[in-house]
């Protein structure tokens, strides 16, 4: 089974990590949180939108990019409104990491521009005043792509009922 896994580069929404660790938790992904960040973990707002998952993640805190780069090898995926290429048309190998920055500035222009293979984007239309989507949203859409292509390994893919059994209805 891969192992997918979440970069937050100095996170500044609580609301955002919060939902992404939703996310993780939901999914098993692994989640890495670069400092600094612009709230605490105790933040009410962080604990509203995912501290509640809190127990169920994998997850770990880095000093700088320069500690996380250390501590882990790729390949790395870099989301960007400036990148090169459509997130679908990238194959995720079976242990990725996908790399998100701040809510404000994005991720750093040397790093995209030393690593422009790997530089992805969500298509959006050409418009200023829409400079990008939500942080939390861009990270759902990109796990899920990713586990798409990994055939959705190792979660569940069926719902139930509560109080009905689905093989009674007919198709």
């Amino acid at each position: 089974m891969g192992k997918l896994n979440i970069v937050l580069v100095e996170p500044q929404i609580p609301q955002n990590t919060g939902n992404i660790a939703r996310t993780c938790a939901a999914t098993g992904a692994r989640l890495h949180i670069v400092k600094p960040m612009g709230f605490t973990i105790t933040d009410k707002h962080l604990k509203r939108a995912g501290l509640d998952y809190w127990h169920l993640l994998d997850i770990t805190y880095y000093e700088s990019m320069d500690d996380f780069f250390e501590k882990n090898s790729g390949p790395y995926f870099y989301f960007t409104t400036k990148g090169l290429h459509r997130y679908t048309d990238v194959p995720y190998p079976s242990t990725t990491y996908l790399v998100f920055g701040r809510e404000d500035a994005g991720l750093p222009e040397q790093l995209l521009y030393e690593n422009k293979k790997n530089c992805v984007r969500l298509p959006m239309l050409p418009n200023p005043d829409a400079r990008s989507l939500n942080l939390s949203n861009t990270v759902a859409i990109a796990v899920y792509e990713t586990l798409r292509q990994w055939d959705f390994e190792g979660l569940q893919d069926t719902g139930s009922l509560t109080k009905y059994d689905w093989t009674c209805i007919d198709e």
